[in-house]
């Protein structure tokens, strides 16, 4: 076990069988130890360091993330009272239809 600091500290993670078994082969294969194999991996992530928007972007790239812009001018209530200015009651009654309010 390599030692950076002269102090091991222990982690203790509760992770499901599937997981458990994948680690215990895979380090098997490799012919390490569990630990070696959860802490190299550990290292791995600390180590990198994306920043906030960094990774906002890797994540758009990939397909993860959809990136909605917000509109350019968000109308207020008074504007959208006056956009729906005589459209009538046909939403309300569809509404109260599906209520079962008729």
């Amino acid at each position: 076990m390599t030692c950076y600091h002269g102090v091991v500290k222990q982690l203790i993670t509760r992770i499901d069988d599937e997981l458990h078994a994948r680690l215990k082969a895979l380090a098997e294969a490799q012919g390490r130890s569990m630990n070696d194999l959860v802490t190299e991996a550990l290292r791995g992530i600390v180590a990198k360091t994306e920043t906030r928007a960094e990774w906002k972007r890797r994540m758009i790239a990939e397909g993860k993330v959809v990136n909605v812009e917000p509109p350019a001018h968000v109308p207020t209530l008074d504007e959208l009272e006056e956009m729906s200015r005589g459209w009538g009651t046909a939403v309300s009654e569809a509404l109260d239809w599906t209520r079962g309010e008729w």
